[in-house]
């Protein structure tokens, strides 16, 4: 399966998440909530163990820098330049603003899980495989996370479940102009791991760090675990 196939893939998990918020299914809001604090101790390991080391190696002792602006862009756009965001649903009433700014700044972050995607598999078939599940566990957040602002916002569920949607299309763009631009080629990969260093450690672990009980923390190490069973898994099957 090509790396097209695996950013449609995660492409549906943002819908997933939508359509979660849009019909109020609790219990779904409720595994999604595992999924942030899973997803955040997997894709916090992906990143500093795999893609960091990958990065340096492609883009030599600037890829530091390029790993700053992939932080601090996300920053910018979610946390700066949006009236109101943070992830999971959002139960209290937002201005209609505050969804359209939220919105703009998800899709910066959603173009950059699809180029992602792509250097990933660029570089290898694990290391691509691995970003893509890490990338996939907090599709469902994302896309819960709009379309309950959206709601809260005023939107009607057909247009929160659209914008969900077009945080996955973002995504399927970025993992198809990545070969399109040399320096998305060069130096995607660290870009790429700015912001899932952000969004694990400054948008994810947040989310959980201050609700009570010992599910969510749990899940956050079994997240980081998974990780290392997944990349040896993927050695021992000839996955390199």
């Amino acid at each position: 399966m090509t790396a097209f196939w695996f950013a449609v893939i995660a492409a549906l998990g943002n819908v997933a998440g939508g359509a979660a918020a849009v019909r109020g299914a609790k219990f779904g809001i409720r595994v999604i909530e595992f999924f942030v604090a899973f997803g955040a101790g997997f894709m916090l390991s992906v990143a500093f163990v795999r893609m960091l080391p990958e990065a340096y190696e492609l883009s030599g002792h600037t890829a530091a820098l390029y790993v700053l602006i992939g932080y601090l862009l996300v920053h910018l756009t979610q946390h700066t330049a949006t009236e109101h965001f943070h992830f999971g649903e959002e139960t209290h009433r937002v201005t209609r603003m505050a969804g359209v700014t939220a919105l703009f700044g998800l899709l910066l972050h959603t173009f950059f899980d699809g180029v992602a995607i792509a250097s990933g598999f660029a570089v290898s078939e694990s290391l691509g495989v691995l970003v893509f599940f890490a990338i996939l566990l907090h599709k469902l957040p994302e896309g819960l996370t709009i379309s309950s602002l959206q709601i809260a916002g005023g939107m009607k569920p057909h247009q929160a479940l659209g914008s969900a949607a077009l945080l996955g299309l973002a995504t399927i763009v970025g993992m198809l102009v990545t070969d399109s631009f040399l320096w998305l080629r060069a130096n995607g990969l660290a870009v790429s791991a700015g912001v899932a260093i952000y969004v694990g450690a400054s948008n994810l672990v947040p989310e959980f760090q201050g609700k009570k009980g010992w599910r969510l923390p749990l899940a956050f190490f079994l997240g980081a675990a998974a990780f290392f069973v997944a990349n040896e898994v993927l050695v021992r099957v000839g996955i390199e």
